[in-house]
Order: structure tokens, then sequence, then C-alpha cells
């Protein structure tokens, strides 16, 4: 007799499975982000990878000598990133929880790499970044773009649910960065499969953007 599996088995079986399916996907989030940014950062500096999961966006900058700090809400997801040896700390914490475990100015660089698109307001995260890093850190993050006659948000099916999903422009991501003290560097679409209805590719847009200016008063209980 089967019936259905509980939440913590099915977050585990999703951990467990979560790298080959990706690859299966042909997602590769975490190359395009790696060389936007390989410019910018330096063997020995910091980097947190905000829901770092599997630690796939993060395996990159550890072999290019940098220190990996991350946090991410599935236990699950940070047992098998733990099991990998490429970070220095791993925290559990909801992204949709503000302010972030990590004290003002502690961070030379940050990535989120696979989940903006769970979020229809980018501003928290932002203003959580760019609290965290230091002056001139810079801040890799990928999108679903949004082309301006699209929606802002899609249903992707899965077998037993359907999980909202979101677009955010340029547009919408220039406003957002002069609200956070970032600055544009570089950007790449590209694009990744079977997300969307009938197995059509998603256009996905990777950024580098840099911190110019301290942003006061970033969020109540600032972690000064």
């Amino acid at each position: 007799m089967t019936g259905k599996r509980s939440v913590a088995e099915r977050c585990s079986a999703v951990a467990d499975d979560y790298d080959s399916s990706k690859e299966a996907q042909g997602w590769r989030g975490p190359e395009v982000v790696f060389g936007l940014m390989y410019a910018y950062v330096n063997s020995g500096e910091s980097i947190l990878d905000i829901g770092i999961g599997t630690g796939l966006g993060s395996v990159l900058f550890h072999k290019a000598g940098l220190s990996v700090y991350g946090m991410d809400m599935s236990a699950e997801m940070l047992d098998v990133c733990r099991k990998k040896h490429i970070a220095e700390d791993l925290k559990m914490h909801d992204l949709t929880v503000q302010p972030y475990p990590y004290t003002t100015a502690s961070m030379n660089h940050a990535v989120c790499i696979g989940v903006l698109n769970h979020f229809q307001d980018l501003e928290s995260v932002f203003r959580e970044t760019s609290r965290i890093l230091k002056d001139s850190g810079v801040f890799g993050f990928v999108v679903t773009d949004r082309k301006p006659e699209e929606g802002a948000s899609f249903d992707v099916e899965h077998a037993d649910s359907r999980t909202t999903m979101f677009r955010h422009s340029k547009d919408q991501i220039s406003v957002l960065l002069q609200k956070t003290g970032f600055e544009f560097l570089r950007e790449l679409e590209f694009a990744v499969r079977g997300h969307e209805d009938r197995g059509q590719s998603m256009r996905m847009k990777a950024y580098a953007v840099r911190k110019t200016k301290r942003i006061e008063q970033l969020t109540e209980g600032d972690l000064t």
C-alpha cells in the first residue's frame, strides 16, 4: 500500500535529487553568474550565498579560493551542501524574514541563484544584501526575465502541485538597484528548458551589480 509522502520525505527526496535534476534540465545559472563576477572577486574574499540550497551556486567560487557562507530555509538542502565541504558556515534561515543573520558590512560579495523567481517583491532581499555587503561588494543574481507583453507571474506544474513564480524586467531591476545602493556591472540572458507550460524554455537573466553606497536604516533591528 502506498500513500502520500510526508513533507520531510518530499524535501529529502528533492534535496537528494536536486543536483542531478538541474543537470538534466540544462541549468547553467551558476556558471553564468560566476563568469559575470569572476573579474571582480579574489581568492581569500568572502561570499554569501543567499538561498544556497545544495551549494550549486557556490562550487565555482569555492574552487576559485573564496570563503563561502550560506543560508537556506531547507535543512535537507543544507545537509547535502554540508557534505560537499565547500562552505565555512551554513545557517538555516527563511529569506522572507529580516534581518538576515549576518552583521552589517561583513561580506565581500554575495550571490542569489535560482531563488528570486519565487519572490514577487525583491526589495527586502536587496536591502538586506546591501546591508551585509562591504563597500564595492559585488552581488550576482538571476531572475526570470520579463518582456513588456508578459505578465508578472506564471504557474509551474509539478506532479502533485502547482507553484506560482514571478518575472522581473530590466526596468524593474534598475529601479530596485537605485533604491538599494547598487550599480550595474554586467548582465547576460540565457534560457533554461522545461519549466513553463508545454515544456517551453524560460528566459532567465543574470546580473552582476556593485554596491555603491550605504543605505541607512535598511531594516528595523539592523545587525550593526
